[in-house]
């Protein structure tokens, strides 16, 4: 199972970006689905996860400003940001958790944002 993000890239503060991730090979189902993010010198957390079933997630930086949303029939996830702001700067990364017989969690490679003043 692969992976792949999209939609990175430079924006102004106030800006929005939409962040997508799609999975492909072989599995029945995908179970979570969660972006994180990287910033240098700090340690990696949770931006928002969405699993079926139940409310979805966000960290207390983006709530109200960041929205995840999943599209089951593309297994993909997408992160749509609004009114970024610098400190939303980092190496964004998806993840998800893929049932093929066993239950796996695979990452994708990250996507940069970059949120300039």
């Amino acid at each position: 199972v692969q992976l792949v993000e999209s939609g990175g890239g430079l924006v102004q503060a106030g800006g929005s970006l939409r962040l997508s991730c799609a999975a492909s090979g072989s599995m029945f189902s995908i179970n979570d689905m969660a972006w994180y993010r990287q910033v240098p010198g700090n340690q990696r957390e949770l931006v928002a996860s969405i699993t079926g079933g139940r409310p979805t997630n966000y960290g207390d930086s983006v709530r109200g400003r960041f929205t995840i949303s999943r599209d089951n029939a593309k297994n993909t996830v997408y992160l749509q940001m609004n009114s970024l702001k610098p400190e939303d700067t980092g190496v964004y990364q998806c993840t998800m958790v893929v049932e093929a017989g066993i239950r796996t969690r695979y990452w994708g490679q990250g996507t940069q944002v970059t949120v300039s003043s």
